[in-house]
């Protein structure tokens, strides 16, 4: 099993998209990676975990899911890169991978010494574009070989038909 764990704020500041949201609303960029997230999840497989800190969000800490996406708000006093270096120990065995998402330096090595594999947020946006034009591109094969009937029709008797069925001659 693979499992990504996000640095929530760290990607939040780093992806332009969700930097501008966060100029207007920061819950908005918050509900947007986590949508995106939950794409990359539905993609690859991944069990996804976003991690963050409250920094933003003061208060106890607080577990839910989303779009069948992980959040988590750490306490008061525990940074999201702490969080995430605890997850990355207590997670990490034989049969699990884990990768964590931040540019974040030194949480980087630190998540490496646990045996877990980084990826900077520059890495994951390319892959998370890759991922969305991947989808697209099936749905429009999907679409475009769609068979308008369940009898194979050649293209010509196929437009004869859907000429008919407007009532056009």
């Amino acid at each position: 099993m693979d499992i990504m764990l996000v640095d929530g704020y760290n990607i939040i500041g780093a992806w332009p998209e969700l930097r501008n949201l966060k100029k207007n609303n920061l819950s908005h960029a918050r509900d947007r990676l986590i949508e995106i997230m939950a794409e990359y999840q539905g993609y690859t497989g991944y069990r996804v975990i976003v991690v963050f800190d409250a920094l933003y969000v003061k208060g106890m800490e607080k577990k839910y899911r989303q779009h069948k996406v992980e959040i988590i708000f750490t306490k008061e006093n525990e940074s999201a890169d702490e969080r995430i270096e605890k997850m990355a120990i207590q997670l990490n065995n034989r049969k699990t991978q884990i990768h964590v998402a931040t540019s974040d330096y030194t949480e980087q090595w630190a998540i490496f010494g646990q045996g877990a594999l980084r990826i900077s947020a520059r890495e994951l946006l390319n892959e998370v574009n890759s991922i969305h034009q991947r989808i697209e591109k099936e749905v429009m094969e999907t679409h475009e070989y769609k068979p308008t009937s369940r009898i194979p029709l050649s293209k010509e008797v196929a437009e004869m038909f859907e000429k008919l069925r407007r009532g056009k001659q």
